[in-house]
């Protein structure tokens, strides 16, 4: 069955780094465009990056744009996100998604996205 773990969470010093991975099994990652989202409590889900298929085509809110790197490894069939300069409001529990087949990468939206990971909690705290 198709499953989405996240792994790399933890708590880290603002202006700190964080590398999030996304392992993918049950289905063929290079046929699809992969996204990451991010809750922090209290808030709604919200889009934070999304990579093309090829890796070619990359989507950034403009909250992390900049600073966020998404990646991918279709032969390790994982999925990265390279969080560096990290600042208190990006604490929330981070999420990978798949998105459904044939959709262009672009703004994230829930509803564009058929697998969710369980999500893994990033906290940035001094």
């Amino acid at each position: 069955q198709v499953q989405l773990v996240e792994s790399g969470g933890g708590l880290v010093q603002p202006g700190g780094s964080l590398r999030l991975s996304c392992a993918a099994s049950g289905f063929t990652l290079s046929y699809y465009n992969i996204g990451w989202f991010r809750q922090a409590p209290g808030k709604e889900r919200e889009g934070v990056s999304c990579i093309s298929r090829s890796g070619q085509g990359t989507y950034y809110a403009d909250s992390v744009k900049g600073r966020f790197t998404i990646s991918r490894d279709n032969a390790k069939n994982t999925v990265y996100l390279q969080m560096n300069s990290l600042k208190p409001e990006d604490t929330a529990v981070y999420y990978c998604a798949r998105m459904r087949w044939g959709l262009r990468v672009g703004v994230p939206s829930i509803a564009d996205y058929d697998y969710w990971g369980q999500g893994t909690q990033v906290t940035v705290s001094s």
